[in-house]
């Protein structure tokens, strides 16, 4: 399968407009970080009154078991974001939880997330203040996805899971955080994402972000 948009530099990214079902069909990789749709439904959406329009509605539809048995067959290690939402990966085991603490004040908030891993370490927590609309926003002053998470989260989980020359898959791209950190940090990454908004969108934001990075 040809990558939409294809950069090589610090690492080479490879993006691909697409369904991850299919683009798993076409290779192996060495870690899988993924952060699939937990499935809770529209309510948040709506009081957090994010750019959801109707062609998004499907965003949030969280993967069936196919998913997870592909996942689990072309990557050798795998950190799963909502781990807790997906009881069917209990089936393969794992004692290295990682909690993202957000230290987060809004009451009606979770105080973090958690993220399933394959690794046969102990369980480890970062602290990280984040409140999900401090970093890469849209032109109209709006974060690309509900869901977006943190550049330097992803740094932190290369750095502490990925080996040097791993070569990563992301499953569900979203804003493409990731993107950006294993740009910085020199890691090799196939990354695809649905639709076609945020794909968009998230190109925007990781070329701006390397074309700054050039200017230093």
């Amino acid at each position: 399968m040809k990558p939409t948009k294809e950069y090589n530099g610090r690492s080479r990214i490879r993006m691909y407009h697409c369904d991850c079902m299919d683009l798993m069909k076409t290779g192996t990789w060495d870690l899988a970080i993924a952060d699939p749709p937990y499935g809770y439904g529209d309510k948040k959406t709506e009081i957090l009154n994010f750019r959801q329009k109707e062609q998004h509605r499907d965003w949030n539809t969280a993967p069936n078991e196919d998913y997870f048995n592909a996942l689990f067959g072309i990557s050798e290690n795998q950190i799963i974001w909502g781990g807790n939402y997906f009881p069917f990966i209990w089936n393969f085991g794992g004692r290295c939880f990682i909690y993202w603490h957000k230290g987060n004040p809004v009451k009606n908030f979770a105080d973090g997330e958690l993220a399933w891993t394959s690794f046969d370490q102990n369980a480890k927590q970062i602290d990280f203040r984040y409140y999900g609309n401090l970093e890469g926003k849209t032109s109209s002053g709006v974060k690309f996805h509900p869901t977006q998470k943190p550049v330097q989260l992803y740094k932190w989980l290369l750095t502490n899971y990925a080996k040097e020359g791993d070569t990563i898959f992301d499953s569900h791209g979203g804003s493409m955080s990731i993107a950006i950190a294993c740009w910085d940090l020199g890691f090799d990454l196939d990354i695809c994402e649905l639709d076609t908004d945020y794909f968009n969108d998230a190109v925007k934001r990781f070329e701006n972000h390397i074309s700054q990075a050039q200017l230093f």
